[in-house]
């Protein structure tokens, strides 16, 4: 895995990462809502205080900061300290609690303490890692931070569908009035189920158009792959929730750490 390009990614990408949503704090509000609703419909909570919630993969807080004007206790952590630093500022200026910390899925045993009744990592951050390896050891970090009888929750991209012809591009979202417009190329290497993506994200300012492009690596990870992952780590009860039957963009997959007596 190249952990350098994918922390210099989402370093680079702390300040602008919201560009690439039409109005990002409107989606904050629908992640909150969606995930919401989806644990709940998921897992049983016992008692009548706040959900421990862990948020693997936090970015600028996309999930986190809607979940946190629900009834969680979130505890948000992601690879990259620079992002962290600007979800901390976004959630002070929300007025929501959320402990955060900088953590790698690889060592979160060691960088999270305590166990959670969700773990969460959505929007695709789990195909970063290229190797069977760092995906074995991610899906063992995982199951230790899910309490007896919790929950996890993965979602991602497609690659099911998107490795059959492995496409070259996204679709351009032209934002602002056509004065901001977002997109990725996708560079895919020769015979393998790997690629570089490249955010481009490109804004009119003063009349004059800027370009910022960012790229990092992705393994198009298949739903059978993570699930035997998942499997082998000790998960039980994994299932597939298709966006056609959840509502939401990506495919999700659930996954149940059960009590062994």
């Amino acid at each position: 895995m190249e952990k350098n390009s994918i922390l210099d990614f989402y370093n680079e990408l702390s300040e602008t990462y919201h560009l690439i949503f039409h109005d990002w704090y409107r989606a904050i509000h629908w992640q909150g809502d969606f995930f919401n609703d989806f644990i709940r419909s998921q897992y049983r909570h016992e008692g009548d205080g706040l959900i421990k919630l862990l948020d693997a993969s936090c970015g600028i807080g996309t999930q986190s900061l809607g979940l946190a004007q629900h009834e969680f206790a979130v505890t948000a952590t992601d690879l990259s300290a620079k992002s962290v630093e600007r979800a901390a500022r976004e959630a002070e200026k929300a007025g929501v609690h959320i402990e955060f910390g900088t953590a790698d899925f690889r060592s979160l045993e060691q960088d999270v303490p305590g166990q959670f009744e969700v773990v969460l990592s959505a929007d695709n951050a789990i195909p970063h890692l290229l190797t069977d390896e760092d995906l074995k050891a991610a899906c063992r970090n995982l199951y230790s931070k899910v309490l007896n009888n919790g929950l996890l929750i993965i979602s991602m991209r497609d690659y099911d569908n998107e490795i059959k012809d492995k496409q070259r591009a996204t679709s351009p979202r032209v934002m602002d009035e056509g004065k901001r417009i977002a997109f990725q190329v996708w560079d895919w290497m020769e015979d393998k189920n790997f690629y570089i993506t490249n955010q481009f994200i490109m804004q009119e300012i003063d009349g004059v158009w800027q370009t910022e492009v960012n790229k990092t690596s992705y393994r198009a990870l298949l739903r059978h792959e993570l699930s035997e992952f998942l499997s082998d780590a000790g998960f039980t009860d994994i299932k597939w929730h298709m966006p056609s039957e959840s509502g939401y963009y990506q495919p999700i997959v659930t996954a149940k750490k059960l009590e062994i007596k």
